[in-house]
């Protein structure tokens, strides 16, 4: 037997449950990885909660995050083998397998040997929200040198990733957040320009920031009313990648200004890129050389013990972190 985070029915963080679950068996095409660390997102909370894009069936198991150590092998798994320090990529139905447990199965395609560079914890920090960040900013918008990149939520896990990977481009990195408490630690993080979204004049702000031209990138997951703040801030020709809704009010578009900038608004979920084989390769390459370089460093802003996976998911919905939450599972986390 090994335990697993489960919940009997929809609701907020009291209803999450540590359940003994019997030890799963690796299929063809599977691996069984026991677990050292699990990453937090906000998709966990939202799913906790039924807002998710995926409905949860109960008793449901649930996170995309793990990094661990194979423990045995399916058949047609390549080289994957036992023993090896590996993380996942989230790439799969959460139904079918909900990462936060001691002992997880993952479909071969979506496990990857993490970089030397990363202990467990970092790990299970990096696949997420670097190729979010990748897929919106290198692969759709073509950040390059010279360009503004507006990033909402950017004291989030994929917010910092973006902050860097906008950094790496040599583009100038504006990071919104809703109030100036965290000005400073978004500074040290490596943006450019801070944007209080509560306290300031958003599209002014970024207007004079660019010299009237407007931000040619916007990186959002908020949606609903910011949505159109930022089509106003936005360029002649700007891509505006929107990855989540964190507000689920109606957005009202000036379809005027999508018409006469020639705006491109996409959609992108990280499962889109990290379904093709052929655009996920190029995604874990980049991050993997990014770490390596140094220019990719993933920011945690703190690690719950197992005992308190309760306490990681209400720490997460009360909007205080600055980088990943992370829950410790097992002996010899770090590494």
């Amino acid at each position: 037997m090994s335990r697993a985070v489960r919940f009997h029915e929809i609701g907020g963080p009291e209803v999450l449950r540590l359940d003994d679950v019997p030890e799963p068996k690796p299929g063809a095409g599977e691996v069984l990885i026991h677990a050292r660390a699990w990453g937090l997102n906000r998709a966990d909370s939202l799913f906790r909660q039924g807002l998710y894009s995926v409905a949860p069936v109960v008793p449901a198991g649930m996170g995309f995050e793990v990094a661990g150590v194979i423990a045995a092998v399916g058949d047609g798994v390549g080289e994957l083998r036992v023993g090896q320090a590996v993380s996942v990529v989230p790439n799969f139905n959460l139904l079918d397998y909900p990462m936060h447990g001691e002992a997880v199965l993952a479909p071969v395609h979506a496990v990857v040997a993490h970089p030397e560079e990363l202990s467990f914890e970092q790990a299970a920090s990096t696949w997420m929200q670097y190729i979010t960040a990748y897929g919106g900013l290198v692969e759709f918008a073509n950040t390059r040198p010279g360009d503004t990149v507006v990033i909402s939520a950017a004291s989030s896990s994929v917010g910092l990733a973006a902050i860097q990977i906008a950094r790496r481009a040599g583009a100038k990195a504006v990071a919104l957040t809703r109030t100036s408490a965290k000005r400073q630690q978004l500074l040290a993080a490596g943006a450019d320009e801070v944007i209080a979204t509560a306290e300031e004049d958003v599209a002014a702000r970024i207007r004079d920031l660019t010299e009237g031209r407007g931000a040619r990138v916007v990186f959002d997951p908020v949606g609903g009313a910011t949505l159109a703040t930022l089509i106003e801030a936005a360029a002649q020709d700007a891509v505006l990648v929107v990855y989540g809704v964190l507000d689920f009010s109606p957005a009202t578009v000036n379809v005027m200004d999508v018409l006469l900038k020639r705006l491109t608004i996409r959609g992108f979920g990280v499962a889109e890129l990290a379904a093709d084989p052929g655009r996920l390769a190029p995604a874990v390459d980049y991050v993997r050389k990014g770490i390596i370089d140094g220019d990719l460093v993933p920011v945690i802003d703190k690690v719950f013990p197992l005992e308190k996976f309760a306490d990681a998911h209400r720490y997460l919905e009360g909007n205080d972190q600055v980088g990943k939450i992370v829950i410790a599972v097992g002996p010899g986390v770090s590494r």
